[in-house]
Order: structure tokens, then sequence, then C-alpha cells
């Protein structure tokens, strides 16, 4: 029963998003920018295990990665004005991010980050 409560509330608050944007994108924009999958992530994980060390772990590990995160955004604004459709703009991007993280992470590593 937890874990459909968990899936319901995230779930309810994706739509809501969604929702908001088809009356306005910079609305929908604000709230979506705000982490809402860390926050729900680092609160799920503080309520299933009250252990504040991995809450803070999981809170670096997020920061860490944002770099890499941002190339989907920027790629996907490319691709869409470049006239690609938008399943081919979010596949490009997805690989693209994906790509970003794999080498992101690489770098990382050389350079002794253990992540």
């Amino acid at each position: 029963m937890y874990l459909f409560t968990k899936i319901l509330l995230t779930s309810i608050i994706v739509v809501t998003i969604s929702e908001i944007a088809r009356r306005s994108t910079l609305l929908a924009g604000i709230i979506a920018s705000i982490p809402l999958t860390s926050v729900l992530a680092i609160t799920w994980l503080y309520v299933d295990t009250k252990n504040i060390k991995n809450v803070l772990d999981l809170s670096n590990s997020i920061l860490i990665m944002i770099p890499p995160s941002i190339v989907f955004f920027i790629v996907f604004a490319i691709c869409i004005k470049t006239k690609f459709d938008f399943i081919s703009s979010l596949a490009i991007s997805l690989l693209s991010t994906g790509t970003a993280y794999w080498l992101y992470i690489f770098l990382l590593e050389r350079l002794g980050i253990r992540l």
C-alpha cells in the first residue's frame, strides 16, 4: 500500500504540471524547474530509511550530476529549432544526454573523483 501511495502521489504531481502547461508554459516551467524528482526521491529515501547520511549522499550525487543533465535542454531546443519533429528531437536529446553522462562520469573518474 505504501508503494502505491508513493507512485500515486508522484504521478499526481507530474500530471498536474502537464495540465498547468496547457494553460501556462511559463508557470509549468517554473514548477518543473524546481527539482521535484529530487525532492520526491530525497523525501521518500528519508521516510523509508530515516538515514540522513543516505539523504546527504543522494543530494550530493544529484548536485554533481546537474551539468550533464543540461545537455538535454540545449540539444532539444536546437533540434526543435532546426525543424526536427518532436519524437526525433526527443530521441536525439536523450541519446545526447546519455552520452554526456557517460563522458562526464568517465572524466570525473579520470580526475580521481569517486562517485
